[in-house]
């Protein structure tokens, strides 16, 4: 039986959630996860208490670009092993590697607070961001690399389950076991999470891959940084290349567009931090690994074109919703029906996109031609985020729900163009 056949019908949907590639997702999943907030939002909260003034705290964010440039070192980690973990392998190797710096990065900001050096304790926040980068770019190559296409919705979703899980670990998590050990001891505790991913690293199988090895380092300069770009261009050629990275780039821009003001919004319509924790960073999180589940579901079961169509609608749309909570502020009813709605549609979204981006890629350069896909998912929305708060100041917030939501439709007329030109993902795993 072949493997685009396997994972058809309800028995593949069970077939693809049940291969031991799913359970090592779920835990690679959650060592993705756990350092996003713990440099971003949480690490905010932290310098924020530690007397740090707003424009440093704006500038400490930063760091997180590290995500969104992963892509620059991406061809090393596709083509060149490190020497000190060469028996785990080309991905386990880095894996293994990302993991025990993101622990020294994550012990260094606990060892080195913001209060004692802020220059250090930003230069050990930095460390601990590229670990976290090098870790989605190892991760996201691993996952295409182990099975095909037709199952990385399922692969997808149990990541998004391990990603969720670590998201809650970083925020909700280390700031209820940071009010009774500080936070120091909030980071150090986190930190020993890091095992359960450490030690999937050692049971889990290598990918099979091919890897050129002892090249001149013009030749090796050419294989890791050249030719994955040249080979996506020959692959879909000039125009349909610029149209799929253009669909990439703007099918989460209403996400990002309203996530930047999203927690001001939240304490504007009078909830509490601890409300906000509540239904936010856990009860929104269980809905979004709900819709998770259900968009990996989908990616088995339906055509990859319509089900872009519909979660990017869907996204779009659940923006909507939060004009509920601004007719209704302080009403619990209203903050969890927006996030129910809201979490469930981008969590759905996720898989879809992974897995349509995971059948773009060519598979002798998964890891950079992954990373350059993901960054560009995020990069527009981030940068034209960082606008939607001078449109808040002067329009209000409902404005913003409007433009957010209408800001899908550029995204529908890019894959409306290239509907009848989407590529088969069997076209771009052969390597």
């Amino acid at each position: 039986m072949s493997e685009a056949v396997r994972y058809k019908g309800l028995r593949g949907v069970f077939a693809a959630f049940a291969q031991p590639g799913a359970v090592t997702m779920l835990f690679f999943g959650l060592a993705s996860g756990l350092p996003f907030l713990l440099v971003g939002n949480t690490l905010s909260a932290w310098l924020k208490e530690a007397g740090v003034d707003y424009g440093a705290i704006g500038i400490a964010s930063y760091v997180t670009f590290a995500y969104n440039f992963k892509f620059v070192w991406a061809p090393l980690v596709d083509k060149f092993r490190l020497p000190l973990f060469g028996r785990l392998g080309l991905r386990r190797g880095w894996l293994m590697f990302a993991l025990l710096l993101l622990g020294a990065g994550l012990l260094g900001m606990a060892a080195m607070p913001p209060e004692a050096s802020l220059p250090r304790f930003m230069a050990v926040t930095f460390v601990a961001a590229l670990a976290g980068a090098t870790i989605d770019i190892v991760v996201d190559a691993y996952r295409v690399e182990i099975a095909p296409q037709e199952a990385q919705g399922a692969l997808a979703a149990t990541y998004t389950l391990g990603y969720r899980l670590g998201l809650i670990a970083g925020g909700a998590g280390i700031l209820i076991v940071a009010d009774v050990f500080g936070w120091q001891g909030g980071y150090v505790t986190i930190c020993a999470l890091l095992a359960i991913p450490i030690v999937t690293v050692l049971v889990a199988r290598e990918p099979e891959h091919r890897v050129r090895e002892r090249l001149p380092w013009r030749q090796a300069v050419q294989e890791g940084f050249v030719r994955p770009f040249q080979d996506f261009l020959s692959r879909y050629g000039l125009a349909l290349s610029l149209g799929l990275l253009l669909f990439v780039a703007l099918f989460r821009l209403p996400d990002q567009m309203l996530g930047v003001m999203a927690y001001p919004f939240y304490l504007d319509t009078g909830f509490s931090k601890t409300q906000i924790a509540e239904v936010s960073k856990v009860y929104g999180v269980i809905v979004g690994i709900v819709g998770a589940l259900l968009g990996g579901w989908a990616v088995t079961r339906f055509e990859m074109r319509r089900l872009l169509a519909v979660s990017a609608v869907g996204v779009a749309l659940s923006n909507m919703l939060y004009l509920i909570m601004a007719m209704n502020p302080g009403q619990t009813w209203a903050f969890v029906a927006t996030l129910s709605g809201d979490n469930l549609a981008q969590g759905f979204a996720g898989p879809v996109l992974v897995a349509f981006m995971s059948g773009l890629v060519n598979r002798s350069f998964t890891a950079t031609q992954y990373a350059l896909l993901s960054a560009l998912a995020n990069l527009p929305g981030k940068l034209l985020g960082g606008f939607s708060g001078f449109l808040v100041k002067e329009a209000g917030y409902p404005s913003l729900f409007v433009l957010s939501t209408v800001s899908i439709v550029p995204t529908l007329v890019v894959l409306a163009v290239l509907w009848r030109r989407m590529p088969r993902p069997v076209d771009s795993l052969t390597e």
